[in-house]
């Protein structure tokens, strides 16, 4: 397949829907009517005639990664806890066209998101399972793809990646002098409101299992903190019920402020790899450096 989609080639919708196609052919679906869901770090379908989600990973390099989260995804079943479930009776990953897909049971036919007191329930629950060893998790280092992306940043402004390595740096020393309060252990990596929706019977569950790993809990409690404190995105009555659900208010922690500027950094870092492919994403960009430098207000931040 030459679509563009393979080692190397831009992640577009249509590099995507080739990969989709041949994917299906593969595994034993019909890809027809198939709705994109997201175009992000992966691309997500949800197929017309079958109740499965069809996830491809923008990384080319991302072998590892899927592969964990399909055996963390067995694992949670058998658990009993509620998680995305993958298809049963297919090896997973599969790799089409360079690009790894993985095929997911659809939790149902429209994505309605859990409340940040049920996040709240399952980011609790999580953290209270012992990850056996044969899950082999890695240890999580945020700063791993921070300085792989800055790296990468060919196609922005000199004097742009200047500042965010400065930034980074910065960021990076503040990091390692954090005082943890909360236990080491498996975390999700990724754990947000739009990383729970609800499947057809109304319970919550925790999806996007790509980042899970070995790491402070903190890391899971940030995203919910800064979506609500420098954002606006949630409520402060929202807050308080993912709060007491969980059962720690990491604004309370002095490492936070550390830990939120890391999260902005990274967010701003991934929309600055698709400056060249995307307008949008050009604009969000910039505002955000601007916003960075300037110590603006981030509430006019559009989520990606």
């Amino acid at each position: 397949m030459t679509s563009g989609a393979g080692v190397g080639g831009v992640f577009t919708e249509e590099a995507a829907g080739a990969v989709l196609v041949s994917a299906c052919r593969t595994a034993g679906f019909d890809p027809a009517g198939a709705e994109l869901l997201r175009l992000g770090s992966n691309a997500v379908y949800r197929l017309a005639g079958s109740p499965v989600i069809v996830r491809i990973a923008r990384d080319p390099g991302s072998l590892a990664d899927m592969t964990r989260a399909v055996r963390v995804a067995r694992w949670l079943e058998d658990e009993g806890f509620a998680a995305t479930r993958v298809v049963a009776g297919l090896e997973q990953p599969l790799v089409v066209d360079g690009r790894m897909v993985t095929f997911w049971v659809s939790a149902q036919d429209t994505e309605v998101y859990a409340d940040l007191r049920e996040l709240g329930d399952l980011l609790r629950r999580l953290h209270w399972l012992e990850e056996p060893g044969s899950l082999a998790l890695p240890y999580y280092d945020p700063f791993q793809d921070v300085w792989d992306t800055l790296r990468a940043l060919g196609d922005v402004p000199g004097d742009d990646v200047a500042f965010l390595n400065e930034r980074a740096e910065r960021i990076q020393k503040e990091y390692d002098r954090l005082d943890w309060v909360l236990d080491f252990g498996m975390i999700h990596g990724d754990a947000n409101v739009g990383n729970a929706i609800r499947d057809r019977d109304g319970r919550p569950l925790l999806i996007d299992l790509d980042g899970f790993s070995l790491g402070q809990r903190e890391w899971d409690l940030v995203l919910t903190s800064l979506y609500y404190e420098r954002f606006g995105w949630h409520t402060r009555t929202e807050y308080e019920s993912f709060v007491y659900h969980y059962g720690f208010d990491l604004m309370n922690w002095p490492g936070y402020p550390v830990l939120a500027d890391l999260r902005e950094l990274k967010m701003t870092l991934w929309i600055g790899h698709q400056v060249t492919t995307s307008e949008k994403a050009a604009e969000e960009f910039a505002r955000r450096v601007h916003a960075l430098r300037t110590g603006g207000s981030r509430k006019d931040w559009q989520a990606f």
